[in-house]
């Protein structure tokens, strides 16, 4: 069976860049292929009249070199890598969600112009961390560069979150970085009791991933502040997506609040 691929959403930006090359990084590592995804879209109230395709036009070339650009850069990174771009017509935000139904992961950067205008999180990374049924991880260009070799996932229950445990586990054995493993509440919710159960729940991934140095970290405060906060040190915050049994999860108001206010890359897990 072929290996799921990375998928990556580009418009030219410097954003999008900088999720290709994370991207591109990152599908090295896990040996997949990576899909580089454009989306020429006419920007909002703007309509051509008829017989005069020139902008449609202008827009589909300049996604053309956008991908061209994209996928040398992409092997300037990684020269093994099998890469390949798709240009795809259709709504950015849903083309790149439905785009993850066959991927490994989806990747787009927290702000864009052209085909994902609009992004300020932007409406298209916010609906893709929300429909899509694989892992997507936001980019944020300030800090996409600087690697610290710590990886902070989010952890409400010690013992929900297997997904999103999964991947953090995985992308610290990938990158020989340290996860942290982040509990934060008021009360109860910081307990000696919660400690131990945390702790007990990470010495069963602990057998599972011994390369992978891992820390919990019990917090007094809000969830969402303090994940943010870890985004600015962390190369990557991880959080679950959690929803009712055959529906889509709807992200929530803490993944709602980390993603506007992270200074670093976040990703979202779909939780089953």
């Amino acid at each position: 069976m072929a290996a799921k691929p990375v998928v990556v959403g580009v418009d030219g930006s410097e954003a999008s860049l900088h999720a290709v090359e994370w991207a591109a990084r990152e599908a090295e590592r896990r040996k997949s292929p990576l899909r580089i995804v454009s989306v020429p879209e006419m920007p909002p109230r703007m309509r051509e009249e008829p017989g005069t395709p020139t902008v449609s036009t202008s827009l589909t070339e300049y996604a053309e070199r956008t991908l061209e650009s994209a996928i040398t850069r992409s092997k300037e990174l990684a020269p093994g890598l099998v890469a390949e771009g798709e240009l795809v017509t259709g709504a950015p935000a849903v083309v790149m969600s439905e785009a993850g139904s066959d991927a490994l992961m989806v990747v787009v950067g927290a702000r864009g112009v052209g085909g994902f205008a609009a992004l300020l999180l932007g409406s298209v990374s916010r609906y893709v961390a929300m429909h899509a049924s694989c892992p997507v991880v936001v980019i944020r260009a300030e800090t996409a560069a600087d690697v610290q070799r710590e990886i902070a996932v989010g952890i409400r229950d010690p013992s929900e979150g297997t997904e999103a445990l999964t991947f953090a586990f995985e992308e610290a054995a990938l990158s020989g970085a340290e996860l942290v493993a982040v509990h934060s509440g008021h009360g109860h919710d910081t307990s000696p009791e919660i400690t131990r159960t945390l702790e007990e729940t990470l010495q069963e991934w602990r057998d599972k991933y011994p390369a992978v140095a891992v820390r919990p970290d019990v917090v007094h405060g809000h969830p969402a502040q303090v994940l943010a906060e870890y985004s600015a040190r962390a190369d990557l915050v991880v959080l679950g997506r959690h929803g009712k049994s055959g529906v889509i999860p709807a992200i929530g108001s803490k993944q709602h609040a980390v993603l506007n206010h992270a200074r670093g890359s976040v990703a979202i897990v779909p939780e089953s």
